[in-house]
């Protein structure tokens, strides 16, 4: 395969770099877990959460839960806004597939990669608005009517060659990226119990044979 079967005017999706395995970070990489206080992320990479708003508003999620959470206990209100920090490196260089309630906007800092967006939101059934809720014993064949819209770019600082320093990937989307230093900042501000992985079953329900035969790596598995 020499082109994407997502975008044939990229090179498919596979990994740009070998995970190390046990071998320690790069001196430089240490440097800037350390100095920004990144923690492990759940999703790969390393995280730290940079601020939350204190302004508390209604909590629009109240009676949604993801196929992941559907015990989760949502309050009626929660944070307006909320902001990370995000690192992406050669030793844990995926951000697998998933999905957040919130609209969360990312800003490069360093680096490049590929981003991809499943518009999962765009095909939900009406049973299971966004993809969330309903019967949870529904398999994921009936949670939606037909193949996702995908959208796969590079996040770079050459600008003139269209690669991206900023975008924005709305609730109920699944996501995938790799190799960054970025901020994402979500509106209303984000809670795990809004978060959930994309499994395989999922993935082959929303996207072609082919799509996801190429993407199949980028799905987290336990």
């Amino acid at each position: 395969m020499t082109t994407s079967t997502i975008d044939p005017t990229l090179p498919p999706l596979q990994p740009s770099f070998d995970p190390a395995g046990t071998s320690p970070e790069s001196s430089t990489t240490q440097q800037i877990i350390q100095k920004l206080n990144l923690q492990p992320h759940p999703e790969g990479g390393y995280f730290v959460e940079t601020d939350r708003d204190p302004l508390r508003i209604p909590n629009p999620y109240a009676h949604t839960t993801s196929t992941q959470n559907p015990s989760s206990i949502l309050v009626d209100t929660r944070n307006a806004m909320t902001s990370i920090h995000y690192l992406l490196t050669p030793r844990t260089p995926l951000g697998h597939f998933h999905r957040n309630k919130g609209r969360t906007v990312h800003t490069l800092h360093r680096g490049r990669g590929r981003y991809v967006i499943i518009h999962a939101d765009e095909v939900a059934s009406t049973s299971c608005p966004g993809g969330y809720g309903g019967n949870e014993s529904l398999p994921e064949s009936r949670r939606w009517t037909d193949h996702a819209r995908i959208e796969t770019f590079v996040v770079g600082p050459d600008v003139l060659k269209g690669e991206r320093v900023q975008w924005i990937v709305d609730g109920g989307r699944g996501s995938s990226s790799e190799g960054l230093l970025i901020s994402e900042t979500v509106v209303p501000g984000f809670e795990f119990e809004d978060h959930d992985f994309m499994d395989e079953e999922r993935l082959r329900a929303l996207v072609s044979r082919e799509q996801a035969e190429e993407m199949a790596w980028m799905v987290r598995r336990e």
